[in-house]
């Protein structure tokens, strides 16, 4: 009983560690953007001269996908310009940040930058 007890305890640490999420530097390396998707206009802030940045908070998993986004800094939350980010930024591929030498979880900022211009 003791063994199993002691299997399923390190089963579930490497089952935390595997969920892990990093943040880059002190042996973490930023993931590298494989295929970026832009970010749409919608018509209704085109219409309204919409400009700026949205900043995304993002989780690079360990097999490249795109995780948890979340909107750190919004440039319209009104006519639906941080939606198409965060859209946008499930779609793009990333080969994965590593840490000793093994694939991880790795939370960086990426910024979507909305222009008419």
């Amino acid at each position: 009983m003791k063994i199993l007890l002691a299997f399923m305890l390190a089963a579930a640490a490497v089952q935390a560690q595997g969920d892990a999420v990093y943040t880059p530097g002190d042996g973490v390396s930023l993931p590298q953007v494989v295929k970026q998707v832009k970010a749409e206009y919608t018509s209704e802030a085109m219409r309204q001269m919409i400009e700026g940045v949205v900043v995304l908070d993002v989780v690079v998993k360990s097999d490249g996908t795109v995780g948890d986004v979340a909107v750190k800094q919004s440039v319209d939350a009104v006519y639906g310009l941080d939606e198409n980010a965060v859209k946008a930024m499930k779609q793009w591929v990333f080969k994965a940040g590593t840490k000793d030498g093994k694939a991880v979880n790795v939370r960086v900022d990426v910024r979507m930058n909305f222009s008419l211009r």
